[in-house]
């Protein structure tokens, strides 16, 4: 119980120091070139989509930002369709920062029954850290992978996202970042290993095209 407070003091002093910081930064913010998420590929290998409307209160919740959030579904592998949301955020200096997944999903009547932090080498990138969540909502259960992107760069702990985010504001002149989240329904009796499995083929179409809209 010591050590869990010890954390959660530490990580919202990260966060408290990180607002200050960035608001009162006085140099003006570089915003590098990019493409809009709505211009992502609505065709990935055999997986084809459709755009799913983010409701107006999700919106006001997330702040300014660029959002994408589509359902792919590869009708050729008679597979379950996969879920791809991207939120990006041109600049957090005004407390307008990356919401972390695990605090929505209780709100949306999802519940995490299984967590764990998972290794990811996906084309074009090195390797990185992501987390992965099994979800249920009475019978039903999905697998949820997620990670926090700036700048070529992956993480899974969002404090360690907070971190980067000051650093890259003093190093680059820059605050922008973005979370990528994936998530597919579950078979029955399905592991989580297995259906992470199932999805890395489609994470491996999305991998490459990111700096497209997440600049390095």
């Amino acid at each position: 119980m010591m050590a869990s407070s010890l954390r959660f003091i530490l990580a919202a002093a990260l966060i408290a120091a990180a607002a200050i910081f960035l608001q009162a930064r006085g140099r003006n913010e570089i915003f590098p070139p990019r493409l809009p998420l709505q211009s992502f590929p609505t065709q990935l290998s055999n997986w084809t989509s459709t755009d799913i409307a983010i409701q107006k209160d999700v919106l006001e919740v997330l702040g300014p930002g660029d959002f994408l959030l589509r359902v792919y579904q590869n009708p050729a592998e008679k597979q379950p369709f996969v879920d791809l949301f991207i939120a990006y955020f041109p600049s957090q200096r005004t407390g307008d920062t990356i919401h972390s997944p695990k605090h929505c999903l209780p709100g949306s009547g999802w519940l995490p029954v299984e967590s764990s932090r998972v290794m990811l080498s996906l084309p074009g990138h090195s390797p990185f850290p992501a987390n992965r969540y099994v979800i249920a909502k009475g019978d039903s259960r999905q697998l949820v992978l997620y990670w926090y992107w700036a700048h070529d760069r992956g993480v899974a702990s969002e404090y360690w996202a907070k971190f980067y985010l000051v650093a890259d504001s003093m190093r680059m002149n820059r605050s922008d970042g973005a979370l990528v989240r994936i998530t597919t329904p579950m078979y029955s009796g399905e592991t989580a290993e297995a259906a992470q499995q199932r999805l890395l083929p489609f994470a491996s179409h999305v991998a490459p095209l990111l700096d497209n809209y997440i600049p390095r």
